[in-house]
């Protein structure tokens, strides 16, 4: 309270018919600033006005990651866990029907969010279209060796063997944008390369085809987050508005997807098998089926929120981590064969993921 309220209150206070000497009025004032003081404290503590704002911004912030990076965790580990059931469990073997699947239900979807007020989406060109066209050839070649990786390897070792992945990105950073590394990070991918191919070894369901669709995956995402980094700036130089948002990017990739796939469908017969098979007559495949396309797009979202949130070391650690729930889960939801020596070499892979993303960081 101001020395001018308090002479305002002393004045309005001083009625001759109601105080008589000068010890009434300032025991009055008195009392009055201590009550207003009290007020005030009580209003700031209790009321949403000023301190309950900045209490409730504090537990938001606070917050923000944490429930980000869950979201994202729970995400990533439901996804890989739900195209194993979807190609394993119901033994479907159309990996690029359940790709074009998954893309179109994420277009709808953002489709719908943008028409809602939800989110904002660049207005797509030819030029943008024929920029962003060898990002997105690799993109799909990502996610059917991915699919077909899945069908055939179980989730502990697909996500050690992904390891291998950051490798082909650091060599790729070395010589496409003079990138180099600390010895700390070479380190832990050798670490990888040994957890890798101890892995293969003593893997008791060990399937060639599958390792070799991984091994085709890893290039190809390498190549996708290599390929991004060089097309981004030309492609925000190729919109209207200068820039490419990254629900944009999400559209672009899953609308562009979709042609391509159809194509694929086509040449490898697929879409016989579709008709015929049986298994989609089966109401509970086409549920797994859909959830894997919503999860998909929470991929995406996500990630994006996460890394928001944070920052891309942090993002990059949790990654890591991520895989550990991942592998142990597959491990056990799908009864794995499993021997000392194999489940050695992915807490060993697992190490060294962790050990790498630490490594980045510093």
């Amino acid at each position: 309270m101001t020395d001018v309220e308090r002479e305002a209150i002393v004045n309005d206070e001083s009625e001759p018919n109601r105080f008589s000497d000068n010890a009434s009025k300032s025991l009055v004032c008195q009392l009055h600033s201590g009550f207003s003081e009290r007020f005030l404290r009580w209003r700031r503590r209790y009321l949403p006005v000023g301190g309950g704002t900045r209490r409730g911004h504090g537990s938001v912030k606070l917050s923000g990651p944490l429930v980000s990076g869950a979201a994202y965790c729970v995400s990533s580990c439901s996804m890989i866990i739900m195209n194993k059931i979807v190609l394993s469990s119901y033994n479907f073997n159309a990996g690029v029907s359940l790709m074009l699947y998954q893309n179109l239900i994420s277009c709808l979807v953002v489709a719908i969010l943008k028409l809602s007020g939800v989110v904002s989406v660049e207005r797509f060109n030819w030029k943008l279209i024929r920029v962003w066209m060898p990002v997105n050839v690799i993109f799909v070649g990502m996610l059917i060796s991915g699919m077909y990786s899945l069908k055939y390897i179980n989730v502990a070792m697909v996500t050690i063997l992904k390891n291998a992945t950051n490798i082909i990105t650091a060599i790729g950073e070395l010589y496409m944008f003079r990138k180099r590394q600390n010895n700390k990070v070479w380190a832990a991918m050798f670490m990888m390369i040994i957890s890798a191919i101890s892995g293969g070894i003593t893997d008791l369901t060990f399937n060639a085809v599958g390792y070799t669709w991984q091994t085709a995956n890893c290039v190809l995402t390498a190549s996708y987050s290599l390929t991004l980094r060089r097309v981004m700036e030309k492609a925000k130089q190729s919109t209207k508005s200068g820039s490419l948002n990254e629900v944009s990017m999400v559209l672009l990739n899953n609308l562009l997807s979709l042609p391509f796939g159809i194509i694929l469908i086509i040449l490898l017969g697929e879409w016989r098998y579709v008709i015929s098979t049986d298994v989609t007559q089966d109401a509970m495949f086409w549920v797994a089926a859909t959830a894997s396309g919503f999860l998909g797009l929470a991929i995406s979202f996500t990630s994006m929120w996460f890394l928001h949130q944070t920052g891309p070391t942090t993002y990059s650690l949790v990654g890591s981590l991520n895989k550990v729930p991942i592998s142990l889960s597959g491990l056990v939801l799908f009864d794995v064969p499993l021997s000392l020596p194999n489940l050695f070499s992915i807490l060993f892979g697992l190490f060294a993921g962790v050990v790498f993303a630490r490594a980045k960081m510093s």
